[in-house]
C-alpha cells in the first residue's frame, strides 16, 4: 500500500458489480494505516423520529459526507450513510480539514436543524490497536457511481468510541457553516409497488463474522434478488416527477446563508420548473437530459450496503420479507446475527449532486417511516413504536 497515494487509494480498490460480492472476503482492502474515519450520528434521533422529523434525521446524517467531501476538494474517499448518522475514511493528511467541516455540520445542523449532531475523528491506528480494521470494498451501483463497503470490525467500535465521548470534536463558533453543495432532498416519497418498504439490519452475532453469517447474507440477498429489479426501491426510470416543499426549503437551508435563502429558494424553483417541462416535452437543456437523470436517480442509488453488517432498503412483497424474517430470526436464535427489520410504506431519498450535468450523482435511500434507525434500534432493545411518520 505504500505505492499507493493517498488521493488514489479508493480508485485503486477493484470494483466489482454483483451484490452478491459483499460476502467476497477478496474484493476487500486494509485502509492506510495513517488514515482516519470521520464519524457522525445524531443524538436523540429516537425523539426527533417520533416527532416525524426522520428527513431532517437524514438531511442531517447525508451532511456529513457533503461537508467532508466538499472540503477534501470532492476527492475519491470511502463513505457510508447510516440514515441516522455516516461515516468518511480519509487521509491522516486531510485531519484538518476534515475536522473543520465536521465541526461546521455540528453547528448548522444544530442552529438550523435544530438538532445534535455528534462527531468524531478516529485514527486508524487506534482501531487496529484493538485488534480490529477497516477493510473497504468497492461496489458500482452503476457505470458512473460506486460505494464503498466497509469491514473488519472498526467502523463499529469506532462508533461506540464516539457515543462514550471520545475523540471528540470542539464546536465550531455560532454562525459557522460547512460547504453543504449539492446536498439535496426535493423528490417526495416514493411509495412502494411490491407491498412494503423495509429497512433491514443484520450483523454479526458474538461469534463475529464467520462462514454461517456470510452465507445468512448471501441467502438474504439471493432472496431479494427474486423481487423484480432486485427489490430495487426507486422505479427503473427514476421517481415520479413530484417534489416536496419541505424538503425544498431544507435544501435552501443548507446550501444559502440566511441572506441568500430567497435567491436560492428562486433557482430551485426554477430548476425544478425546467425538469418537469423538458421531461415532458423529451427535450434537453443544452447537455442535460431530464429523462436520463432520472433514470440515473434509480441506477445511481444506494438502497443496500455491508457497513460491518448488511443494510438493505428494499421494495419487496409480503411473501419474500416472510422468508427473510424467517431466516434472520432463525439466525438470531443459533447466535449467527442480530437484526432488525423495519416496515413502511414509502422510501425517501436524500441526494448529494454536486452538478447535474454529470452523471455521477449519488442518492442515499432510507426507509420513510423510520428507516434504519428503527430496525438499529430493534437490536438495542430501545424499540420504537411508530405509525406514521410524514417527513
Amino acid at each position: 500500500m505504500n505505492d499507493i497515494s493517498d488521493d488514489s487509494f479508493f480508485a485503486s480498490v477493484p470494483v466489482f458489480d454483483q451484490f452478491e460480492g459483499v460476502t467476497d472476503t477478496n474484493n476487500y482492502r486494509r485502509l492506510p494505516d495513517d488514515w482516519v474515519l470521520a464519524l457522525a450520528d445524531i443524538v436523540g434521533s429516537t425523539q426527533a423520529i417520533m416527532d416525524g422529523r426522520y428527513k431532517d434525521v437524514n438531511m442531517a446524517g447525508a451532511s456529513v459526507i457533503s461537508a467532508v467531501l466538499n472540503a477534501l476538494g470532492k476527492g475519491d474517499y470511502p463513505f457510508v450513510f447510516g440514515g441516522d448518522g455516516a461515516i468518511v475514511a480519509l487521509p491522516g493528511s486531510m485531519e484538518t480539514a476534515a475536522r473543520e467541516a465536521l465541526a461546521a455540520a455540528q453547528r448548522w445542523a444544530e442552529e438550523d436543524l435544530q438538532l445534535t449532531l455528534r462527531v468524531a475523528l478516529v485514527p486508524l491506528s487506534d482501531v487496529r490497536r484493538e485488534g480490529l480494521d477497516v477493510r473497504v470494498a468497492r461496489y458500482s451501483a452503476s457505470p458512473f457511481v460506486s460505494y464503498a463497503m466497509f469491514a473488519g470490525g472498526g467502523g463499529n467500535w469506532a462508533e461506540r468510541q464516539m457515543k462514550e465521548g471520545r475523540y471528540a470534536i470542539e464546536p465550531a463558533p455560532a454562525g459557522a457553516r460547512p460547504d453543504l453543495t449539492g446536498l439535496s432532498c426535493r423528490w417526495n416519497p416514493i411509495e412502494s409497488r411490491n407491498g412494503e418498504i423495509a429497512s433491514i439490519i443484520a450483523v454479526p452475532g458474538e461469534r463475529g463474522v464467520t462462514p454461517e453469517f456470510r452465507q445468512l447474507v448471501s441467502d438474504v440477498v439471493a432472496i431479494s434478488a427474486e423481487q423484480s429489479r432486485d427489490a430495487h426501491p426507486v422505479p427503473a426510470d427514476g421517481p415520479a416527477l413530484g417534489f416536496s416543499l419541505k424538503g425544498i426549503n431544507r435544501e435552501v437551508r443548507a446550501t444559502a446563508p440566511h441572506t441568500g435563502r430567497l435567491r436560492q429558494r428562486i433557482i430551485i424553483m426554477l430548476q425544478i420548473a425546467l425538469t418537469v417541462i423538458l421531461h415532458k416535452l423529451n427535450l434537453k437543456f443544452g447537455t442535460f437530459d431530464a429523462r436520463l437523470y432520472k433514470r440515473d436517480v434509480a441506477g445511481n442509488s444506494d438502497f443496500r450496503k455491508f457497513d460491518d453488517g448488511l443494510k438493505m432498503t428494499l421494495d419487496i412483497d409480503a411473501h419474500r420479507l416472510g422468508l427473510i424474517r424467517a431466516l434472520l430470526e432463525k439466525a438470531q436464535a443459533d447466535g449467527i446475527a442480530r437484526y432488525g427489520l423495519h416496515s413502511q410504506t414509502s422510501a425517501l431519498m436524500t441526494c448529494f449532486v454536486p452538478t447535474p450535468l454529470s452523471r455521477d450523482h449519488m442518492h442515499f435511500i432510507d426507509g420513510a417511516s423510520g428507516g434504519y434507525a428503527v430496525a438499529a434500534s430493534q437490536m438495542t432493545g430501545k424499540t420504537l413504536s411508530i405509525d406514521e411518520i410524514t417527513p
